[in-house]
């Protein structure tokens, strides 16, 4: 089993991924009540917007921290490790 990957950004994260989380509910029970779907799509544009906002700091975390372990030549996997996983991560952007 491998280490956990864990970065100072992801109980921040965490946190904007259980709003979102809760705000998504919200939008469920709006459309359930037949609410104005002006207001639903309002909604969802700020759901969409906080797991984008959280998709882009877990990438741009990730990168920073792949780059600077390969910068200082400390990596736990070795450098192809840390590349391959920079690459595969951009897909993402």
């Amino acid at each position: 089993m491998s280490e956990p990957h864990i970065h100072a950004s992801h109980p921040a994260l965490i946190n904007r991924l259980k709003r979102a989380n809760g705000h998504l509910g919200s939008v469920i029970a709006m459309l359930e009540e037949g609410r104005s779907c002006v207001d639903v799509a309002q909604q969802l544009q700020a759901v969409e917007k906080a797991i984008q906002q959280a998709k882009k700091t877990l990438i741009q975390d990730h990168i920073d921290h792949c780059l600077e372990h390969a910068m200082r030549g400390d990596h736990q996997h070795g450098q192809g490790h840390d590349f391959s996983e920079f690459k595969e991560i951009t897909r993402y952007l």
